[in-house]
């Protein structure tokens, strides 16, 4: 009986042993799959604003396109912008006058550290889905 306990403990500390051997050291590479002859998505610029507004820039916790919810509405927003001539980029990456909402700029300035973080490409579809949503 102990010869078969200890033959059963030596079988699976080598089984064990094979599995570490296997991974060690070795980079794994992602799973990455390609569909041949199949075009590449890209997104306009309003689609990746969209995209970010709804994601990772988090913006839509704060505000909504049509009405005002903690933040002024997308589509006041890009009208003050554009009824003045103002950057909404320049503003996103902190380095301008808070227009539309000036007593709201504090909640704002939290948001920053996203939005400075971001592309100019990523700022870009930001405020040209802002504007699209111009009524």
């Amino acid at each position: 009986m102990k010869k078969i306990i200890v033959l059963g403990l030596v079988f699976l500390a080598l089984s064990c042993k094979g599995k570490e051997e296997e991974s060690f050291g070795k980079e794994v590479e992602p799973e990455v799959t390609v569909s041949e002859g199949m075009p590449a998505q890209t997104q306009t610029p309003e689609e990746l604003g969209e995209t970010i507004f709804n994601g990772k820039g988090n913006c839509i916790s704060c505000h909504q396109v049509d009405k005002k919810l903690i933040g002024p509405s997308v589509q006041e927003i890009a009208k003050m912008y554009k009824d003045k001539n103002a950057d909404i980029i320049t503003f996103l990456k902190g380095e301008g006058e808070a227009i539309v909402d000036p007593s709201q700029y504090e909640v704002m300035k939290t948001n920053f550290a996203v939005t400075k973080a971001m592309s100019d490409e990523e700022l870009k579809g930001l405020e040209a889905y802002f504007y699209s949503n111009l009524k």
